[in-house]
């Protein structure tokens, strides 16, 4: 028996059973079809099963099965880590591989404390995080999250993170408008630097959009404002692009939106296209330094069996291959202006149903009225609403977003935006 991520195990129904998939397309046992309007938690970039990802997996596979990445290296690795450091336009030094996106954020919060230790500042071990956010479901991810119903159950398990309010440029917490708004969200969290920063090592947050907890979008100077602060109070700035980076917001990571550098950025589903489970945590040069010595005290001590799996590199390279080959970044430009339309539209013949509607990149969302909540019956319903219509909508509460592969058809858009518009009236 599976027991299934996020799912109530009494009293649901039969999940559905997928047998293959093609560009934005699920297909069920039975024959039919489904739109996967979320591409799979966000991470089929090009579609499912791009036939060159698939190729290169297959050939890597017939060199090389696995070996570990201590002490030992191979060409995909090697090729992958090069190729993510001139993706990031030499913004990061190093790249430190992992499977899943909550590991590589522990890897970025255990990196920040000991980076300090290393120096000699040993008082240096807070990390600060939003409200709002979602980060994994490891311990460490946890406890940098605000409490939500992905943690409740955790809370004396995870370590001490102070938490300050989650900017939110759609629902502000201070009620500014776009033109008043002057980042005031952030002056709790200034004067907390003020008083604190001996005892601060890190900032994290998810840029520009935090995704799990209800796609809550916030402006660019938020993410300025921001680097400013570690600057001037010596702290590191952890930017969580799981789920922004690789072009989901009109930029290949959302950090460029801001033109800032960050001291760590996370990345995984994008990242080889949803073909195979892969992460990374990408240090910049001021933090490779602080861990660069022959004392043996200050070497980083972490890894994971399946670290830099040489077929999972093969799929990130062919995926970034694809990415730029093909202009990924000019879909979702094209994309996002797609989705703006059908937005307005909706909003036009809707008005009040729709609450807080937004659009960023290849993300839009809105809220259905009622409680702002994850476990909100509401979703179970426009689920359920969605399927029975041929398309996969994944709803975060009363929060219905459309996030698909950017290769989407214009057909398939039209169907999905036809189900949303149902979702709008029938739920």
């Amino acid at each position: 028996m599976i027991w299934h991520p996020y799912t109530i195990l009494k009293g649901q129904p039969d999940p559905l059973k997928l047998v293959r998939a093609k560009g934005e397309f699920l297909y069920d046992e039975k024959g039919n079809s489904y739109i996967d309007a979320v591409s799979s938690w966000w991470i089929s970039i090009h579609g499912h099963n791009h036939p060159y990802i698939i190729e290169k997996v297959k050939e890597s596979l017939s060199n090389l099965d696995h070996v570990l990445l201590a002490g030992y290296t191979h060409v995909n690795a090697e090729r992958l880590a090069e190729k993510l450091i001139e993706f990031t336009n030499h913004d990061f030094k190093a790249v430190f591989y992992s499977d899943n996106g909550s590991c590589a954020i522990d890897i970025a919060i255990k990196m920040a404390t000991q980076y300090f230790q290393n120096r000699g500042e040993v008082k240096k071990q807070n990390i600060l995080h939003f409200s709002h956010c979602y980060h994994g479901d490891t311990i460490g991810a946890m406890s940098v999250a605000g409490k939500s119903t992905f943690n409740a159950a955790f809370q004396n398990l995870l370590f001490s993170s102070p938490e300050f309010t989650s900017p939110d440029c759609h629902n502000c917490p201070l009620g500014k408008k776009s033109f008043s708004c002057k980042e005031e969200c952030l002056a709790p969290l200034e004067e907390y630097l003020a008083a604190n920063s001996d005892t601060t090592a890190a900032i994290i947050i998810e840029p520009l959009i935090q995704g799990a907890e209800g796609m809550k979008i916030y402006k660019k100077e938020i993410l300025s404002k921001l680097r400013n602060l570690c600057d001037k109070y010596n702290v590191l700035l952890i930017l969580d692009e799981i789920f922004t980076g690789f072009g989901r917001t009109a930029k290949n990571f959302a950090y460029e939106h801001a033109s800032i550098k960050p001291d760590f950025i996370t990345i995984a589903k994008g990242l080889t296209g949803g073909v195979m489970p892969l992460a990374a945590t990408l240090i910049s040069e001021k933090i490779y330094e602080g861990f660069y010595s022959e004392d043996a005290n200050k070497a980083f001590y972490h890894g994971h069996t399946m670290t830099g799996n040489p077929s999972a590199c093969a799929a990130g390279l062919a995926s970034l291959e694809l990415y730029e080959r093909e202009d990924r970044l000019n879909d979702v430009i094209h994309l996002e202006a797609e989705l703006k339309a059908r937005m307005s539209l909706l909003k036009q013949k809707h008005g009040d149903r729709m609450i807080k509607d937004r659009t960023l990149g290849a993300v839009c969302a809105f809220e259905l009225e009622g409680k702002s909540d994850y476990l909100n019956p509401i979703s179970k319903k426009i689920k359920a609403y969605s399927l029975e219509r041929g398309v996969m909508i994944r709803p975060l509460g009363n929060t219905v977003y459309v996030a698909p592969s950017y290769t989407i058809s214009q057909s398939s858009l039209d169907k999905t935006f036809e189900v949303v518009d149902g979702i709008i009236v029938n739920c």
